[in-house]
This record gives structure tokens, C-alpha cells and sequence, in this order.
């Protein structure tokens, strides 16, 4: 799964990356968590515009009776998103990216939970693969969410969990975003484990287990008697 990730760039940076036209202000995050407003890309389906938006992580289906689904939709997995009811009519035509510049996951030691940090071997910004949706409540107000899809692990997180995000490609960018776009088959293909070679990882203090903790030290790197990376994994 995924449950908390970083994207620490200002918005002039997120736009010039991702090419896309603002909409909100970002103020950089470092410690991001389900049912908190994130910041996503979305296709314009009139002109070759991308959006910079907000969504509320955890996605709402529009049929959905109350927004309590949210709470279990924070990812959908690659495998099965074509066919669960929560997440296939957004698989088919309301697809996004959800930019980020690192992850975290926890490795289970004993009773002890690790957090690692995972991020580009370069420290450059990255996308997973999202799906959104639009739902109205009994008042008539709307919320926008959205979900995360995840993937078998490659060999770099294999050891540390069972599930990572989708980080899509660059030039895979275009196609996820077409919203014209339906060939489930094709999409299915975009959403393998990225190559873990172009990764790091390392672990980081357990301030990041808390939610309200939010600033630069979230990423600092783990300093105690616990042994290294390598030495955990062998």
C-alpha cells in the first residue's frame, strides 16, 4: 500500500515539471496522509491543458452513500482496478497523477516498525498513477478524491513490503491522462514496478509516524543503534 508520501517542491516547480496550468496554491508537505487535500494532474478534455488541482486522498465513487468509503479507497491495486465497483468507471476515464518526490513504507522487525524513506536516486520529482472522482452529499456539496494504485514491489521495496505505489513513467504521462483514452489492456500495461535502479532508499526517524509532524526533519535519516539497511536486509 501507500500511506504517506512527500512532495516538498513549490507550486512554480510542479508546474514546470509537469507542465500544467495552477489552480491552487501548494505550500510544500512532508509527511501526506489518507483524507487530507492533495495535489493532483488532470487532462482538460477540451483542449491539451493539464490542471494542477486539489482532491481529498481517498477516493468517494459518485454513487457512493455517504463518504465514509474514502477511508478504505486511499489505493486501488493494479490487479483487480478494472473490475472493483469503487474504481472502474475512474480506471476508463477519470485517471490523474498525483505528483510526489518520496514515499514511505514500514518494515516490521519483531514489534518494532522501521520507516524507509524511498525516493529518485536524483532527488527529482515523480508521479504516481491516481484515479479520481466526483461526489455529491445531500446538501449539494461536492467533493473531489482521489485514490493511488499500487503494484507488486520491485526488488528495492520488496524487503520492506509487499505492495508499492504505481510511479509511472514520464512519457506514459500523456496516455494516463487522455481521458479519451479506454483501452484497459493498453493501461494495464503502464502499471508495473518501476525500475528499482533509478531509486534509493534509506531509513528515516519515526517522526513520520505521526501525522501532525510535517516539516523537513520527517525525512532526516534514521540515527540510533539500530543497524543499517544493509545489515537488515542481508
Amino acid at each position: 500500500m501507500c500511506g504517506r508520501y512527500h512532495l516538498s517542491r513549490r507550486k512554480q516547480l510542479i508546474e514546470e515539471y509537469f507542465e500544467t496550468e495552477n489552480e491552487v496554491d501548494w505550500e510544500p508537505r512532508y509527511n501526506i496522509a489518507p483524507s487530507q487535500p492533495v495535489g493532483i494532474i488532470r487532462q482538460d478534455p477540451s483542449r491539451p491543458a493539464r490542471h494542477f488541482s486539489l482532491a481529498r486522498w481517498g477516493l468517494i465513487p459518485s454513487w457512493a452513500a455517504d463518504a465514509s468509503i474514502g477511508f478504505k479507497t486511499t489505493n486501488a491495486r493494479a490487479e483487480t482496478v478494472a473490475s472493483k465497483p469503487a474504481f472502474r468507471d475512474a480506471f476508463v476515464s477519470r485517471r490523474c497523477l498525483l505528483p510526489a518526490d518520496r514515499f514511505f513504507e514500514w518494515s516490521r522487525k519483531g514489534k518494532e516498525k522501521q520507516p524507509f524513506h524511498f525516493g529518485m536516486q536524483d532527488d527529482s520529482l515523480f508521479a504516481f498513477a491516481g484515479l479520481w472522482d466526483r461526489w455529491k452529499d445531500t446538501t449539494g456539496s461536492v467533493i473531489e478524491s482521489c485514490s493511488i494504485l499500487t503494484t507488486t514491489p520491485n526488488s528495492l521495496l520488496a524487503d520492506v513490503h509487499d505492495r508499492m505505489p504505481v510511479i509511472l513513467r514520464q512519457e506514459n504521462y500523456d496516455l494516463w491522462l487522455d481521458p479519451g483514452f479506454k483501452d484497459v489492456n493498453a493501461l494495464a500495461e503502464v502499471l508495473a514496478p518501476f525500475d528499482a535502479s533509478l531509486m534509493k532508499s534509506f531509513p528515516v526517524s519515526t517522526r513520520i509516524n505521526t501525522v501532525a509532524n510535517d516539516g523537513p526533519d520527517c525525512i532526516a535519516p534514521w540515527q540510533s543503534s539500530l543497524p543499517a539497511q544493509s545489515a537488515l536486509f542481508g
